[in-house]
């Protein structure tokens, strides 16, 4: 007897398929391909399908790296605890899911990174997508932090608290970058230590304690 029912095929987003073949292409190959002509044929796909998603190899690349911020977002929001987080540990909880997400891509980023001198001083292009939506994922969290009185209001200095945070990111992914420990052991120590210092200088200090009270005494004097 003929089986009729109908076989469930798993069919791949396009999106997805451009990204994952421009990153395996880059590993097998170790650059990128010649032209959007040749990789759309390696795909299978017509070149003018594929501009309906990317218009550039510059825009696969900034997409990976948005990807990365996703999927860590998503990972982090599916635990039920991280809803209970003071604004401390969702930061750590970020940059450890982050890392977890960076590991699954490392011979990538490596290719790609490695070696570069200037990433010090300046961003490459396509990790600006990465920079923006973690710097609305980092308003959040300083948000939250100043409501609950973690994070110290002041007045000008509060509001460059996201480039602050991105930049303790940005040193995280360099450092995890050279880190040859077992298990990426020292990348762990390095967030824990840069975490804790950044909330530690974010949040309310003895300086704070103290203008407030001259306030107070000349207020009431």
């Amino acid at each position: 007897m003929e089986n009729t029912a109908a076989k469930k095929t798993s069919k791949v987003d396009p999106r997805t398929k451009i990204i994952t073949g421009y990153v395996n292409h880059v590993l097998e190959n170790g650059s990128e391909p010649l032209s959007i002509y040749k990789f759309a044929k390696e795909l299978k796909m017509n070149e003018a399908d594929f501009y309906a998603y990317f218009t550039s190899f510059e825009a696969i690349k900034s997409a990976v790296w948005g990807k990365l911020f996703d999927d860590t977002l998503q990972n982090l929001e599916t635990q039920e605890v991280f809803k209970e987080y003071s604004a401390r540990e969702k930061l750590l909880g970020f940059l450890f899911t982050l890392v977890e997400e960076l590991k699954k891509n490392r011979s990538y980023l490596l290719l790609l990174y490695s070696g570069q001198k200037d990433l010090k001083k300046l961003l490459p292009e396509e990790v600006k997508t990465f920079r923006s939506k973690f710097k609305d994922f980092a308003n959040e969290i300083i948000l939250e932090g100043k409501e609950t009185e973690e994070i110290a209001n002041r007045p000008l200095i509060t509001e460059r608290y996201d480039e602050a945070l991105w930049l303790q990111v940005w040193f995280v992914f360099q450092f995890w970058l050279k880190d040859t420990s077992p298990s990426f052991e020292k990348t762990d120590a390095a967030i824990e230590k840069s975490v804790n210092l950044a909330f530690d200088l974010m949040g309310k200090s003895a300086l704070d304690t103290f203008i407030d009270f001259a306030k107070f005494l000349y207020q009431n004097k």
